[in-house]
């Protein structure tokens, strides 16, 4: 069964959650709010002089989209991307996601805006205003990669979980015609997201954190012929964000003869991902088809039909 909302299945313009709603809210409040009162974005984006002592920019700059284009791309995303990982998340785990992120992606942007600052002493990268909510975005990309990584998007032909990847290429290809420091937002909100996922997320019908599992490996953000190279990298920042313990060998603890054991990591992971695209996909199914009409006139909820 594939996912209407990835699809372009019916029910696509309905059922976006009260959380998604309010959070679209303050991003068009701070759109409107730094149009009516320019001098607000000194306040609320992230200038990389001014963060010291303004440390709250570090917050707030997620939630601030300068331009109506970068509102109506934040707020389509959001709404559509949250309808499908906040029911399978929670409304809490969706939230903390989304603060974790935002924070982190806007340390690591200004860190790469002082250290531009140094290696070419162009002002740009201290005093230009950066803001927007698109490394969360990101970071959602990375979410669905996980949940539903084959679920391929009939619109384009291309899977869910290439979407991060392409996201990453186009932010790379910006960044060398652009002297901005936002075009990192979703490079920076992409990894940190994924570190987030593989390692910290508490999963709550399990005692363990992250996502183990050798499909959400940081090398399967690239093509099969540059992992040979990546997988090296990837193992290098694995020892510096979370020390020595490697994940791999920890799942082969759990288990026997090649097939992962219950309660391990790795089959706790592999059966998040089963229960959660289920889930989805039985959501958007009784959106897809609300109520069904029998011939006697009594209603039959289509789900159940099928």
């Amino acid at each position: 069964m594939s996912t209407p909302a990835l699809s372009g299945g019916g029910g696509l313009f309905t059922g976006f959650t009260k959380l998604c709603k309010g959070l679209a809210v303050v991003l068009i409040g701070g759109h409107i709010l730094v149009q009516l009162f320019p001098p607000a974005v000194t306040y609320l984006a992230l200038i990389p002089a001014r963060t010291i002592p303004f440390a709250w920019n570090l917050l707030t700059a997620g939630y601030t989209e300068q331009t109506i284009y970068g509102v109506a791309i934040s707020v389509f995303a959001l709404l559509f991307m949250g309808k499908l990982l906040e029911p399978i998340w929670g409304s809490k785990e969706f939230v903390k996601f989304i603060f974790i992120v935002n924070v982190l992606t806007y340390i690591c942007v200004f860190i790469t805006a002082i250290a531009l600052y140094y290696a070419t002493r162009l002002e740009v990268y201290l005093y230009m205003p950066i803001s927007g909510f698109h490394g969360v975005l990101a970071g959602f990309l990375v979410g669905i990669k996980q949940i539903v990584p084959d679920q391929e998007l009939s619109v384009i032909g291309i899977k869910a979980k290439w979407l991060p990847s392409i996201m990453i290429l186009l932010s790379i290809i910006a960044s060398f015609f652009l002297a901005d420091s936002a075009a990192y937002l979703p490079i920076f909100g992409t990894y940190m997201s994924w570190i987030y996922l593989r390692y910290l997320q508490r999963r709550s019908e399990t005692n363990f954190r992250g996502d183990p599992s050798d499909e959400f490996a940081f090398a399967t953000f690239f093509p099969e012929f540059i992992r040979p190279v990546i997988n090296p990298i990837s193992s290098i920042f694995h020892r510096l964000f979370c020390g020595r313990s490697d994940i791999s060998n920890d799942g082969k603890a759990y288990e026997m003869g090649g097939f992962p054991l219950p309660g391990s990591d790795t089959f706790e992971a592999s059966r998040r991902r089963e229960r959660g695209a289920r889930a989805l996909e039985e959501r958007l199914a009784t959106e897809k088809f609300p109520v069904a009409t029998s011939a006697d006139g009594s209603h039959i909820d289509a789900s159940e039909e099928v």
